[in-house]
């Protein structure tokens, strides 16, 4: 008999919880007590202290983890130090297993965060949106531009999984991740932190509170972290791979002029120094792919082939297989530290500033109110010339590469990118009577320009012996000469534009959720929230054609400007019982949705819709063993309707044929799937055991894709031919899993101890792009940190500590972002003349192989902390 993978999801979820709920199914809810008496087959350990209670803010205020009806990861202070977290990027080895970031393509400048599944493949687009919300203090970052950024003085980052429409809006589909900082003391003292690490390494960071004057606290940030690069680039006077410097500044004033209002005043910058990571070439073509015939009489594809393009019915290829350039190294095994040919690479730069007020008043017992006003932007300018050889166009080497001629390669990705967002919250939240509620009304503007271009930026000049080639040199080229003067980015200036792009965004919300405690034990919440969304954008640019100034070849490209508004309604329901004082069930259904966009990626601006995805959730939170042992576990269905997918094609226009990112709606149902569950175990006094897991099923319904038929000239001939394409969710492991072992050991009667940490995180093979089938390698990533803490230093409060890190701490390669679209046919674009051009004949000119990326390779180094 067959069943579902849904049907045997609820079979485990059923099975678990009822065995977990029979253990206390018979305990009465209990009173709070001061002091717990222990359980009966635990005796309580002389001066035993339990797990220490964790606050969060899920709910719009401060409410006990284990008590809070929704699946919740914490990462706190202590381990952001342990597993030396210095921006987001260093979460991506897994810590919590069903959070995943990556890096968009190699570039540093933007990551890719998902949650449960949700996760885009290219939000690195001005019109489109992301399935994560990413806040800090609670504040919505509008792009994922600008997240590695360095963090500041940060007490937790809260990872709130499955859909978060209700309280935190659009595009928290997955749920949102939310940075808490550390706010203003009022008492003088702070921090001196610094450390020196491999690969050039080193951080500094000063966190001051100064004494409270006039009912005004101030606490002032600043950070410095610098990593020389990973990969060397050969070219003389050239930054290499994997380098960053990140430097920032926060300020924050708090004003309490009288009991029961706060006012947060912090301003912020940040700059970010950074190269990708190198992409190597990790196979040479893997689908053993044959060089064809002419357009007109293309090579039959043989039977069993796995030559073919995913979603098309090719009937033959054609184009040469071309030999790898001399000097080109092919390693699918290991990171390389030095590259095979030196380009021309500059350090990207992300400039980030904000400016927040967050002002709370406490009328009385019954309300706070709240206003949160922020305006934040980001600038970046790309550069990005990670793939080198590795990245069409492949040089056919022959006698003409000449030194007066040189044969072009190496594509360096230019972009900038500018944004500026305001966004203004009011809230008021309280309690009346048995009723907790939480109502706000939200505001948000965004503005986004972008622009792109692609130049090659190598030569490749032949060595020719009796008319024989036996090798070849390599030289840097001009490029962007000659190009649209009346458009000028600083990394895109002079260059032939590929595109650019202008959009505003406005979003407009009201939401309400009312939590009725029925009973002692039993907790109903409901709650919604109403969204109007308005988009409005140009494509300014496309394949250096001024669609502003050019209209008749915009119109001819079916090119329509976007303006579109969206409305939705996003309800929440959820029912907590708490089954004893530490057992808590709850069982969620709750929506959310992506607002959609256009992609400026095709030559016509094409506009998709947005997404919407329903979520079923149970949960249980326990405590046992006299509060020394924590199982949390929680199981969810998820379905998404009208899922945004991205397709790389051939887009026939009236100015010619290109290659595009086409993002549509895929029809259906997309199913996401999983189980996450959470084992913190406090087993004898300074030892605590850690261990997460996250599973997750997910399928997208394959989607009918259309392939038109063309005359050489560009002309529909009114034949097409339809195939199904398989899509995929990108960078979601179907297993993951994390575990940890923390220990403390004190130092005679002072505060002073020596502290343990080893955590180890695997994670399955994922694919990297939604089209392919092709995976990246599964990780399995070992970090440690041994440290002297909170060490006294003469009679005063100044204390100190020392410890020495390391990360990847076997030095594991894999590869986390595997790209086989040079590995494969590309659609045919050119044709003999007279000849239709049929999109189903696939051309091999340039196939070359899967190039990727590796992870960081073992880091380590020592670190103080002076407290004072």
């Amino acid at each position: 008999m067959r069943t579902s993978s849904g049907f045997r999801l609820r079979l485990l979820l059923g099975g678990a919880l009822a065995a977990v709920i029979a253990s206390g199914a018979h305990a009465a809810p209990a009173a709070p007590a001061a002091d717990p008496a222990p359980a009966a087959d635990a005796p309580a350990v002389e001066g035993m202290q339990g797990l220490d209670e964790i606050v969060v803010t899920a709910t719009k205020r401060e409410t006990n983890l284990q008590k809070t009806p929704v699946s919740i990861s914490v990462v706190d202070t202590q381990q952001i130090k342990d597993r030396h977290v210095q921006s987001l990027y260093d979460l991506a080895d897994g810590a919590v297993p069903s959070l995943r970031v990556a890096t968009f393509e190699a570039r540093q400048s933007a990551l890719t965060i998902g949650i449960r599944g949700i996760v885009p493949l290219d939000a690195n687009q001005p019109a489109r949106e992301q399935g994560v919300g990413v806040y800090i203090d609670g504040v919505y970052l509008g792009r994922q531009h600008g997240l590695n950024a360095a963090l500041f003085d940060v007490e937790r980052v809260e990872v709130l999984k499955g859909p978060q429409g209700t309280l935190f809006g659009r595009n928290t589909e997955g749920g949102a991740l939310s940075i808490v900082s550390k706010a203003p003391t009022g008492v003088f003292g702070g921090r001196i932190d610094g450390g020196i690490g491999n690969l050039g390494s080193y951080n500094g960071g000063i966190h001051l509170d100064l004494p409270s004057v006039a009912n005004f606290s101030v606490k002032i940030d600043g950070v410095i972290q610098h990593q020389d690069a990973v990969t060397k680039n050969p070219l003389e006077g050239q930054a290499g791979f994997g380098y960053f410097n990140r430097k920032g500044l926060r300020g924050t004033v708090r004003w309490q002029p009288i009991d029961g209002i706060t006012n947060d005043f912090s301003a912020d910058v940040a700059r970010d120094e950074n190269t990708p990571f190198y992409s190597q070439l990790l196979n040479y073509n893997p689908a053993g792919c044959l060089s064809g015939g002419t357009n007109a009489a293309p090579l039959a594809i043989p039977a069993g082939s796995a030559c073919t393009l995913p979603g098309t019915a090719f009937t033959g290829t054609s184009g040469t297989i071309k030999p790898l350039l001399p000097g080109v190294v092919v390693n699918g095994d290991s990171l390389m530290r030095t590259a095979d040919i030196g380009v021309p690479q500059k350090k990207s730069v992300d400039k980030t500033h904000g400016f927040t007020n967050t002002f709370k008043w406490k009328i009385s017992p019954e309300i706070e109110l709240r206003s949160i006003t922020a305006w934040r932007g980001v600038d970046v300018q790309q550069w990005d010339n990670s793939g080198g050889a590795h990245r069409v166009p492949v040089v056919n080497l022959t006698a003409a590469c000449t030194a007066a001629a040189p044969c072009g390669f190496s594509r360096y990705s230019l972009a900038d990118l500018h944004q500026d967002q305001f966004s203004q919250e009011f809230q008021a939240v309280g309690t009346v009577g048995s009723i907790d509620y939480v109502a706000g009304l939200y505001y948000f503007n965004e503005r986004v320009s972008d622009d792109a271009a692609t130049p090659n930026s190598m030569g490749a000049i032949a060595t020719v012996n009796n008319g024989v080639v036996t090798g070849a040199t390599y030289v840097p080229i001009p490029f962007c000469t000659g190009s649209t003067p009346d458009f000028v980015g600083e990394a895109v200036n002079g260059c032939s534009i590929d595109r650019a792009s202008e959009v505003r965004s406005r979003s407009y919300a009201a939401y309400g959720q009312l939590t009725w405690n029925a009973t002692d034990a039993l907790h109903i919440t409901a709650g919604g929230r109403y969204t109007k969304d308005k988009k409005e954008g140009i494509l300014t640019y496309s394949r250096n054609i001024n669609y502003q100034t050019n209209t008749a070849a915009a119109t001819a490209n079916g090119y329509k400007p976007l303006d579109k508004t969206w409305n939705r309604f996003n309800p929440m329901v959820t029912v907590a019982y708490d089954f004893s004082d530490t057992i808590h069930g709850y069982a969620k259904y709750a929506t959310g949705y992506r607002a959609g966009g256009a992609s400026s990626r095709t030559s016509n601006y094409q506009a998709f819709n947005p997404e919407d995805v329903k979520s079923y959730e149970v949960g249980l939170k326990t405590d046992f063993w006299n509060h020394r042992a924590r199982f949390n576990i929680a199981g969810y269905i998820m379905d998404r309707k009208d899922s945004q997918v991205d397709l790389s094609t051939i887009q026939p226009t009236a100015t010619g044929n290109f290659n595009n990112l086409v993002t549509f709606n895929a029809p259906g149902n997309t199913k996401i799937r999983g189980i996450e569950a959470d084992l913190t175990v406090a087993p004898v006094e300074g030892l605590t055991l850690n261990a997460s897991y996250a599973y997750t099923y997910t399928n997208v319904p394959a989607v009918p894709v259309t392939y038109r038929e063309f005359t050489s000239a560009g002309v529909p001939t009114g034949n097409a031919t339809t195939v199904n394409q398989k899509f995929y969710i990108v960078f979601t492991p179907r297993n993951a899993a994390s575990g940890s072992i923390d220990y403390k050991l004190p130092l005679g009667n002072s505060d002073a101890s020596v502290r343990f940490h080893l955590d180890a995180n695997y994670a399955q093979a994922t694919q990297a792009f939604d089209q392919f089938a092709t995976k990246a390698d599964a990780s399995f990533i070992v970090n440690g940190r041994i440290s002297f803490a909170d060490v006294q230093l003469g009679s005063g409060n100044q204390k100190v500590t020392f410890g020495i890190w390391g990360r990847n701490l076997f030095n594991k390669h894999y590869v986390y972002r595997r790209d086989p679209s040079n590995s494969l046919p590309a659609v045919q674009t050119a044709a003999a003349a007279g000849v239709p051009n049929i999109v189903l004949v696939g051309n091999n000119s340039n196939i070359l192989g899967d190039y990727g990326n590796f992870n960081t390779p073992r880091t380590f180094g020592l670190d103080a902390t002076v407290h004072f």
